[in-house]
């Protein structure tokens, strides 16, 4: 059975809390359930991980070939514009990435308009709420099969 390693950045643990106007009311427990059960459809595990700490994603990440994932969903969150080291691990470890975000990272402030994971990701989908999810989720699919 493939495995695809789904990580949540910082401050994801407090959706459906924190700003409901951008990030809607669904909590991430209800987004991880959303994710497994369309993984089981298709005959996959799915192992998620949400931390607020960037050393933890990136051990995570670093170890994700290893621990036999197939492929990683990201959504870097904050870090998505300010980690170099969460972009040198996705492309240390050569495994399909696809980055994921409930909002329109391009429609908000400037500073959130330049994604360093993007570049070394097969793709990125944003601003479709939990659905950028199942549909990263898909995209991987689509790539490991």
């Amino acid at each position: 059975m493939k495995r695809i390693l789904v990580i949540h950045g910082p401050n994801l643990n407090l959706l459906g809390q924190r700003e409901k106007d951008i990030y809607g009311q669904t909590t991430l427990e209800e987004i991880d359930v959303q994710l497994q059960k369309l993984a089981k459809t298709h005959s996959v595990e799915l192992l998620t991980l949400q931390s607020n700490h960037e050393g933890d994603i990136v051990d995570k990440i670093g170890s994700a070939k290893k621990e036999g994932f197939a492929a990683i969903l990201i959504n870097p969150a904050a870090y998505t514009h300010t980690s170099v080291a969460i972009r040198d691990a996705i492309l240390a470890v050569s495994l399909p990435t696809v980055e994921v975000h409930l909002s329109n990272i391009y429609s908000r402030e400037d500073f959130r308009h330049k994604s360093l994971v993007a570049p070394v990701a097969h793709g990125q989908i944003s601003g479709f709420g939990v659905n950028s999810y199942l549909l990263g989720l898909q995209a991987v699919l689509g790539i490991i099969k």
